[in-house]
Formats: structure tokens, C-alpha cells, sequence
């Protein structure tokens, strides 16, 4: 599970048994990585409200793939198998082409991600990188490079969302000790359409 204490669903009460309710899989599974919070609930209330609306949100215009695909990028940039396992799970899932998702994981993991991206989805690579790994180098240069590209501002900012919420839980994960142990891979809250359902599926 965790290095530190956490509470299990079947031990949860009042405010936590209700955000576990909300956010639950396949027989009341709570994965590790939000049963973590289960000391202080209202962190897991910012952290769920923070996920849904980051990468599963139905306003946002860039396609999900791509969205997992800056997730898992980002998490091997910092060396964090557990979100790396979980969300190349869900990118492979959304791709539904196993020759695809091979390629593009291929190139993820190596960081080589010229191999396959261009344009746009290269551009948006190459700044997730940046601000993951070099931060403090960021310059208004490094928007008009994404803008020059096609992206729209919105998209631009759709793509710092997903790369500062991946950079917050996988330091939430790495620093906690988070293991994937009686976790089900690859879940997460499918449902666009509802900011407010959290359910794991």
C-alpha cells in the first residue's frame, strides 16, 4: 500500500466512507493511490475534483489518447512506475490498437519521442518535458512555440494542467511510498460528461 497509515474502505466512516463511495471500482476497490489520503479526506477531495476535471472532462478539445499520453510521459520522466502502470493501462485502452500503443509507449519510455509525434502533439511533448524535468528555463517563447504549432491558449493550458497534476501525484506516490499492490490497473472515472462522478471503472 503506503509507508504511511491509510484506511481501508471496509474500515471507512462518515466523510471518508461517503468520498470512497463516490470513487470505488469493481468490489468497493479504492486504489492505492487515493486510499493514501484516507487520513486527511479532504485531500482526496481536492486530488479527485483535480483528476476529473484535468483528464476527464468533456470540455476539453485534446483528444484523451494524447492526454494519458503526456500522463505516462511525464510519470516516466520522474520515475514513477506506479502512475507509468496505471496509465499506460488506460492509454492502451482509449488506442484500441496494440501495434499503436506499442509504438508510442516505445518511444515514452525511451524519451525519444520524435520517433513518432510531430506538430502539435510534439510541440506539447517537448514543453511537458520541459516543465517537468527544466521548469525554471520557461520563457513566453516556449507558448508561442506551442501557438506557432496550431495549438489554441486553451490547449496550451489543457496541456500544463496534465503536466502539473502528473508532476503533483507522482511526488504524492514517490514520496509516500505508493505500491500498486490490490490495485486493478488501468481503472479510472470515464464518465466526461459528469465532473462529479468520480466511480472507477
Amino acid at each position: 500500500m503506503s509507508w504511511i497509515k491509510e484506511i481501508s474502505y471496509t474500515d471507512a466512516t462518515g466523510s471518508l466512507k461517503k468520498i470512497y463511495d463516490r470513487i470505488k471500482g469493481p468490489n468497493n476497490n479504492i486504489d492505492n493511490v487515493l486510499s493514501v489520503h484516507s487520513l486527511r479526506p479532504h485531500t482526496l477531495t481536492g486530488h479527485m475534483g483535480l483528476y476529473k476535471n484535468v483528464l476527464h472532462n468533456t470540455n476539453n478539445t485534446l483528444p484523451k489518447w494524447y492526454l494519458e499520453t503526456i500522463g505516462v510521459y511525464v510519470s516516466n520522466l520522474n520515475q514513477c512506475s506506479y502512475c507509468i502502470d496505471h496509465h499506460s493501462a488506460g492509454l492502451k485502452r482509449l488506442l484500441n490498437d496494440d501495434s499503436l500503443y506499442q509504438e508510442i509507449i516505445n518511444c515514452l519510455l525511451n524519451d525519444n519521442v520524435q520517433e513518432h509525434f510531430k506538430y502539435q502533439y510534439l510541440a506539447g511533448l517537448k514543453y511537458a518535458k520541459k516543465l517537468t524535468v527544466d521548469h525554471h528555463t520557461i520563457t513566453e517563447n516556449d507558448i508561442h512555440t506551442m501557438r506557432e504549432q496550431k495549438l489554441t491558449d486553451g490547449e496550451i493550458l489543457e496541456i500544463n494542467q496534465v503536466v502539473s497534476y502528473f508532476n503533483y501525484v507522482n511526488r504524492t506516490v514517490i514520496g509516500l511510498g505508493v505500491n500498486a499492490d490490490g490495485d486493478i490497473i488501468g481503472l479510472s472515472p470515464n464518465d466526461n460528461d459528469d465532473p462529479n462522478n468520480w466511480e472507477h471503472s
